[in-house]
């Protein structure tokens, strides 16, 4: 399988960020220098030209004024100047969650930099061979992407002091030059790794430090934070960057900060995946040995029933464990065969809503709760057996969408997987994998109903033994051939990792054909210590089978597992609209559901120490927006009124943090307005408002065990009113856009010469004294000196004059539109606005790029139309949905509802579903699956819900409703906009093939209004 790429946007603006920081800086190209040949060719007077990054021609005022640019615009906190480290002037921080794509991005930015300045010459120093690796990998899987965007490909090679002819070709060559080190090559101090310092008669008596910096290489470090000691920071000015550029999710030390994607903005934004926890607690009932485990609990048509694992006799007097469904008045002794312990164990209540079992006892166990003897074998077996029970669930849903499901195991030594002292060489970990999963695949095998769907994963669960399907990536030892344990450093940074280049190579090489159906391999078992290797995008379950340590946090633990999937195709599955019900991380974890996510949310939290705390004046003041008419800074008056608003509401507390009552206002799309001076702005002032760190921010780890699949009501599914209503809205259909290129820029130039306003270029002289008598607080806090005189003025010209501006391919790429429309667009514009050119080139270029911008997604709604295809959604995205829902968001068991819960996302879907239920005028609704889709520019679209009323009791009796409350985020409310008029649209248009009781659509925010829209007769 080939893995594809495309341009996205968070991306794009992390490239952005950095690439923007160095605006005005010349393109040069191939400056050059006289390349060190050695003694021996000194002594023959042979020189050759070598190519070396130019210099940076801006001054220190030049750069810091670009990256508080940078900062305004993503609102983060402002460097007062440029902090330099190590005799190293230029020092720039890029925050990215582990998933999003880090590698990627500083690669791009590697392609634009060489584009937009010339430089070409690049080190990417990381803290270990595992990372070494994996970029070395990154660069081969993304040569032909970025040759297709750049038009030129990268040459990379891994830096070895035993093959240094790769540094001649890297200083001689004139195209972009990317040498990939790890630490160990110049910190260590074994003989070959010291090569680096030493005048070497294999290199014709040279320093190969020497040869590298006269490069002036750009320095990427990936994880700075585990490159600190000092033998690495007092090494880095050998190397003579011309800058260094650190990318990280979690960074020690901060420099210029100039982007934050961080954990929680990743996983608003739905960049990777959503997390689940498996937990287990082991609890002594008072008073008994009985061992028992609640594995889970099921709902169903009739009573929820529990799956709990207990011993029973059998005929041979041998004890054995196994699962059974219990429901109320089971009696365990009976169960058991008359295991004494049982006795008083008589199930008196199955919870589903509280995921408890009850005994008449008095016996309560909740789910993932174990008793009784459980030994560290029992519970390893539980955790293996879930990670099969939760891998074959996933494997169930999303086989259809053609997604491989991938479990990775970690354990602590190789004997447990693989032991040679036995004739079968399987480990104990081996065994017990093979024996659970036989009986769970058996157990889903006899439960399948056999549709289409179905048949096709019954065919391929039943086509691979045991055996197959599960492999062992460890080290292997190069004189016996053998799996053995990986040698693992014990200090720094890297502690409890391994230097296995062999083990990492096979990771990698294995990495896309595990993603194929045509590899029967899907559980793998590896070394803890190769855990940084593993970035597969299809790893869906994570169990740790070894004693927790102080080496990993839960955080990077779930990090190797949090990159969205991949399908057949190479695709990756992003799509807003589904991504979370697909892209879902388990974590099979050996203590409690509530002590992992208790601790992982700690790590979060320490991780977001950059973000603000408090809501008060001061946070708010000088925070720039995006308005209509570009940037606009708030002032001290709106600080204010942005303050008041939010202590008048209660959205903050004394202390000015964020409360309760906002989060929940917003989840309900009942935020109170804001003043009428403020109300133009609201999503960027919410935007100001999020951006303040509270605990209630944090992303929402689910206890994996409480989602259960939510039982289809056959009653109301096969109701001829549902099936009359279904039958008008399952179209599949496809969009066009035919808008006149002629109307855009007509449109363009109007909207250009009413609004395009460009900020000239300021500079402000500021005159100072020093003071009589200075105190030493007063040198310290930098109060010495006394503002005399301030003075501010424009320029009439940029600074930046010398620097050739393509105009035209610069608006062209933002907005997607030939040069020629460009062209037609700014020849027309008045004179005086196209002017402002020449004030402020950058400002004009994105003004005048988001105002065409604006301009173009207008008209493509405007003359969007559908055309029906051949083809509906399969019935079976309703009867054969596998997906665990989220019981905590369940409302009540319905009648009229076409599953037995409706999962809600707020309360006015809740409100809303439970008015329905009591409807004498609804006969049957539904709550759409995810996986009903409507195409539109801005992304596919699933509404919310189908309404069927009774015939004669309202004037429209199919219905189509959109609830206020189903949006996520103000900051989506644009964008789910622009879905809902597309989705007017389609819905006009599947009316003109239907001949009567055609499907109204619209947007309500509770029953009342709905009622008000259909009318009664």
């Amino acid at each position: 399988m080939k893995l594809k790429f495309k341009v996205q946007p968070y991306q794009t603006n992390a490239v952005e960020s950095v690439v923007d920081c160095f605006a005005g800086q010349p393109l040069i190209t191939n400056a050059s220098f006289r390349l060190d040949p050695g003694k021996q060719a000194q002594a023959r007077l042979e020189f050759e030209t070598g190519f070396r990054n130019a210099d940076i021609q801006l001054s220190d005022a030049q750069l810091i004024r670009n990256i508080l640019d940078i900062q305004k615009r993503q609102n983060l906190p402002l460097s007062e100047q440029l902090v330099s480290g190590k005799d190293i002037r230029i020092n720039l921080d890029v925050e990215m969650e582990t998933g999003t794509g880090k590698t990627y991005c500083y690669i791009k930015t590697i392609f634009e930099m060489n584009k937009r300045y010339g430089w070409n010459k690049f080190i990417i120093m990381v803290p270990s061979i595992a990372i070494r690796e994996g970029v070395h990998q990154s660069f081969k899987n993304t040569a032909e992407h970025f040759s297709e965007s750049y038009g030129k490909k990268a040459r990379f090679f891994i830096y070895n002091s035993k093959q240094l002819h790769h540094l001649e070709s890297y200083s001689s060559d004139g195209g972009i030059n990317v040498m990939i080190i790890n630490i160990q090559a110049f910190n260590a101090k074994s003989a070959e790794n010291l090569r680096i310092n030493a005048e070497l008669d294999d290199f014709q008596s040279r320093r190969p430090i020497d040869v590298i910096a006269s490069n002036r290489p750009i320095l990427i470090l990936d994880e700075p934070q585990k490159m600190e000691g000092k033998a690495t920071t007092d090494a880095l000015p050998k190397f003579k960057p011309l800058m260094l550029l650190r990318y990280s999710a979690t960074h020690k030390t901060t420099y210029n900060k100039v982007h934050r994607l961080d954990a929680l903005d990743a996983y608003n934004q739905k960049l990777v995946k959503k997390i689940g926890v498996r937990g287990i607690t082991v609890k002594g009932l008072a008073g008994t040995n009985a061992y028992l485990y609640l594995e889970s609990i099921e709902v169903s048509r009739q009573a929820p029933v529990a799956r709990v694992e207990m011993e029973i006799k059998l005929q041979s007097g041998a004890i054995k464990r196994v699962v059974k469904r219990l429901g109320r008045g089971d009696d365990l002794f009976d169960l058991s065969n008359g295991l004494d312990q049982y006795k008083g164990y008589v199930v008196s209540q199955v919870d589903a809503g509280r995921d408890t079992i009850e005994f008449i006892n008095g016996a309560i166990l909740m789910v993932g709760d174990a008793t009784g003897d459980v030994t560290e074998t029992a519970i390893r077996r539980i955790q293996i057996r879930e990670t099969i029970k939760v891998h074959l669930e996933k494997e169930r849903k999303l086989f259809a969408e053609g997604i491989k499901v991938l479990s990775l195991f970690f354990i602590d030594e190789v004997v447990k997987y693989r032991d040679y002292t036995r004739s079968d060489e399987r480990g104990e970990y081996a065994r017990i994998f093979e024996e659970e999963y036989e009986a769970l695949k058996n157990e889903v095998l006899a439960e399948m109903v056999f549709s289409e769907q179905e048949a096709a994963y019954h065919h391929y669960l039943k086509g691979f033994d045991a055996r197959s399907i599960h492999n062992g990536y460890f080290s292997i030892d190069k004189k016996t051939k053998r799996l053995t344990d990986p040698g693992v450093v014990t200090r720094g940074e890297s502690a409890g990792q391994s230097d296995d280049v062999d083990a990492y190579d096979l990771i990698l090489r294995d990495k896309a054909k595990l993603l194929s159906f045509e590899e029967p391999v899907r559980f793998i078992f590896s070394h803890s210590a190769l855990r940084e290797g593993w970035d597969n995008p299809n790893v869906f379950v994570m169990c740790m089978l070894k004693h927790s340590d102080n080496t990993i946090s839960r955080r990077q633990e779930v990090g190797r597992g949090l990159r969205l999937c991949v399908n057949q195709h190479g695709d990756r599955i992003d799509d807003p609209a589904i991504v979370h019900d697909i892209n879902v991380l388990t974590v099979i974890a050996s203590e409690s559901y509530k002590e992992f996510v208790r601790n992982l949310q700690k790590e979060i939290s320490e991780s977001l120490s950059a973000r603000p705390r408090k809501a008060d004046e001061a946070y708010f003041t000088g925070k720039v927006i995006q308005t209509a008419s570009g940037t606009m800074e708030i002032t001290a008056a709106m600080a204010k009124q942005i303050y008041k608003y939010l202590l008048k509401h209660d959205y903050t507390d004394d202390a000015d943090q964020i409360t309760e009552a906002y989060y929940t206002a917003q989840k309900d799309a009942a935020l109170a307005p804001l003043p009428a001076e403020l109300a133009p702005h609201a999503e960027q002032v919410f935007k100001l408002v999020d951006s303040v760190f509270n605990e209630n921010q944090l992303p929402e780890v689910d206890d994996d065990r409480t989602s259960k699949v939510n039982p289809l009501n056959e009653d109301s599914f096969s109701k001829k009113e549902f099936q009359e209503l279904w039958k008008r809205i399952n179209r599949r259909a496809v969009y066009r856009v035919g808008f006149d290129a002629a109307e855009l820029v007509k449109n363009c130039i109007k909207t250009l010469n009413a609004d395009l306003r460009v900020t000239p270029l300021q500079y402000t002289v500021q005159a100072g004294i020093q003071g009589t008598h200075i105190t030493d607080t007063q040198l310290k806090q930098g109060e010495t000196f006394e503002t005399k005189g301030t003075v501010t003025g424009s320029l009439s010209a940029s600074v930046h004059s010398a620097v050739t501006y393509d105009l035209l391919g610069k608006i062209a790429e933002n907005v997607q539109l030939t040069r020629k429309t460009i062209a037609a667009i700014l020849t027309e514009i008045d004179p005086i606005v196209f002017s402002q050119f020449k004030k402020n080139p950058e400002h004009f270029i994105a003004e005048a790029s988001r105002l065409i911008q604006e301009q173009k997604a207008t008209l493509i709604i405007e003359h969007l139309s559908y055309d029906e295809i051949a083809g509906t959604h399969d019935v079976s995205i309703f009867t054969a949905d596998r997906s665990k829902k989220d019981f905590s968001k369940a409302t009540k068991r319905l009648k009229k509802h076409v599953y037995d819960f409706a999962i809600t996302d707020s309360k006015v879907e809740r409100d809303f579903a439970e008015e329905l239920d009591a409807s004498d005028e609804v006969v049957v609704y539904a709550k759409l699956p995810g996986k009903f889709l409507i195409p539109t520019p801005v992304g596919d679209y699933n509404p919310d819900w189908a309404i069927s009323f009774v015939t004669g009791a309202v004037r429209h009796i199919y219905f189509v409703a959109e609830t206020k409350g189903s949006m996520s985020s103000l900051e989506l409310r644009g964008i789910e906009d622009a879905k809902i008029k597309c989705a007017r649209k389609y819905f006009e248009a599947i009316n003109t093939k239907i001949a009567h009781d055609k499907v109204k659509y619209d947007v309500i925010s509770d029953y009342s209004k709905l009622m008000e829209i259909v009318g009664g007769e």
